[in-house]
C-alpha cells in the first residue's frame, strides 16, 4: 500500500497546493455562513447542489432527505467510491455565525464540524477537474442531513442505501480529524424517559409524589453506575425537563440519556440496567415510560484492511501518524452493513460544538494532499468483500 500511495505523490508536483487550501478555507466559510440546524439544512444543502452544477458533475439531485448527490464518471463500470460529508450542524439557526480570525486560527460555530468537511468535497472534485484526472471506477459525492444529535444519521442512512449497491468503499470527511483514521463506529442508544405523577399544590399536597423527585432519584441511581473500560462504554445524562411552577408538585418529568458502547453485547446490557432501575421505581404512582430516539449501529473494520492502510499511508505521506480511533459518525451505517468505510480529517482544531469552534489553517494544506492520496488509491484498489 506504501508503494502505491508514495506513486500516486509523485504524479503531482503540489506547487498548487498552498493556493487551493486558501481557497478551501474560504469555501467552508461560505457554506459556515449558511445556518445549517439539522433537519433544517435545505438552503446549505442548495448551495452545494449549485456548486455540484456549477462543476459539471452527473447525475447531481437532491432527495427528500436534503442529502445531496453528485457523480464523477471513471474509466470503467467497476464498483464506486462513495465520498461524504454532512452538511448540518448543532447550532439553532438564529446562531450568530461572525467569523474571526486571530494568527493562524479561524473561530466560526460550526466551522470544523463540518463546513470544512463539506468543503472538501468540492475541493477534491476541483483538483481531479483541473488535473484532467479519470479515475478507475465513478465517484459518488454526498453532502449528507441528519448526521447530528437526534438526525440519528438519518441522511447517511438514506444516502448509502440508494448506493450500496454500486459502491466498493466509503471515505467520510470530518472537518477537525486530520491526523486520524477512525475504522470502527461505536454503538448508540438515546432515550427519552420520562415520569409521571398526579402532582398537587407544594402546601397543601405535600408528601405526593412528584414527577421531578422521582426522576432526580433515578438520575442519581443513574450516575452509580460503573459501565466497563473494556470495550469502552459511557453513559450521559444530557437534558432534563419537568415541572410547570416552583410551588407545584410535578407531574411530569424527562430525561434524555445518551448510552454508548465499542461493544453492541455490551450497550444491550447496559441498556437492560437501566430497565432493571424503571422497574424497580415505576409504581402507580410514579409512572415511567422510555422512547427510543436515538439508535446508531456499530460496526468495523480491521486495522489491517487495506482501505486502512492506505488512509494510514497517506498521512505518513504527508508527515503525520496516524492515529487509529473510533466514534459515532455517518461512517456508521456503511460499517454496520459490513462496507469498508475510514472517516479522515482536512485539519485540527478544537471547541466542536461550542461558540468558540475554531480551525487550525496550517495543516490545511496537508489534509487535502493526504485526502487526494486516498482518494486515488482507493479507486485503484479492489477491495474484498
Amino acid at each position: 500500500m506504501t508503494k502505491l500511495i508514495q506513486a500516486i505523490d509523485q504524479r503531482f508536483h503540489w506547487r498548487w497546493l498552498s493556493a487551493v487550501a486558501s481557497w478551501t478555507i474560504e469555501k467552508a466559510i461560505t457554506i459556515q455562513q449558511i445556518p445549517a440546524p439539522t433537519f433544517a439544512e435545505h438552503e446549505r444543502a442548495t448551495y452545494v447542489m449549485n456548486q455540484f452544477h456549477a462543476m459539471k458533475l452527473d447525475s447531481v439531485f437532491m432527495d427528500d432527505q436534503f442529502n445531496v448527490f453528485g457523480r464523477l464518471p471513471g474509466i470503467s463500470s467497476e464498483p464506486a467510491l462513495m465520498i461524504v460529508a454532512h452538511t448540518d450542524t448543532v447550532f439553532p439557526a438564529e446562531t450568530d455565525l461572525s467569523i474571526r480570525r486571530v494568527n493562524n486560527l479561524v473561530y466560526g460555530p460550526g466551522l470544523g464540524d463540518n463546513s470544512l468537511g463539506v468543503a472538501g468535497l468540492l475541493t477534491i472534485i476541483d483538483i481531479l477537474q483541473k488535473q484532467q484526472i479519470r479515475l478507475p471506477c465513478d465517484v459518488w459525492f454526498v453532502a449528507t442531513s441528519r448526521e447530528e444529535g437526534l438526525g440519528d444519521l438519518g441522511g447517511m442512512r438514506a444516502a448509502f442505501d440508494y448506493l450500496k449497491s454500486r459502491i466498493k468503499a466509503v471515505i467520510n470527511l470530518e472537518g477537525l480529524s486530520f491526523g486520524y483514521v477512525y475504522h470502527a463506529g461505536i454503538c448508540v442508544r438515546r432515550l427519552r424517559i420520562t415520569v409521571e405523577a398526579d402532582g398537587g399544590h407544594s402546601w397543601a399536597n405535600y408528601g405526593s409524589p412528584s414527577a421531578i423527585h422521582t426522576l432526580m432519584q433515578f438520575g442519581a441511581q443513574i450516575t452509580h453506575l460503573t459501565p466497563p473500560n473494556t470495550p469502552r462504554t459511557t453513559f450521559n445524562i444530557g437534558i432534563i425537563k419537568g415541572g410547570h411552577s416552583i410551588n407545584s408538585i410535578a407531574t411530569q418529568a424527562e430525561l434524555w440519556l445518551d448510552l454508548r458502547s465499542e461493544d453492541s453485547a455490551t450497550l444491550i446490557s447496559l441498556e437492560q440496567q437501566i430497565h432493571q432501575l424503571i422497574r424497580s421505581m415505576h409504581t402507580p404512582e410514579t409512572r415511567f415510560s422510555v422512547d427510543v430516539v436515538g439508535d446508531r449501529p456499530g460496526g468495523s473494520i480491521s486495522v489491517n484492511h487495506p482501505l486502512v492502510s492506505l488512509a494510514r499511508d497517506a498521512l505518513a505521506q504527508v508527515g503525520e501518524i496516524a492515529v487509529l480511533e473510533t466514534g459515532s459518525t455517518d461512517g456508521n451505517i456503511a460499517l454496520s452493513a459490513g462496507c469498508p468505510t475510514v472517516t479522515v480529517g482536512l485539519t485540527r482544531g478544537a471547541n466542536a460544538h461550542r461558540l468558540d469552534e475554531y480551525i487550525e489553517t496550517q495543516p490545511v494544506a496537508a489534509g487535502i494532499r493526504q485526502l487526494i492520496l486516498l482518494t486515488l488509491a482507493a479507486a485503484e484498489t479492489r477491495f474484498e468483500a
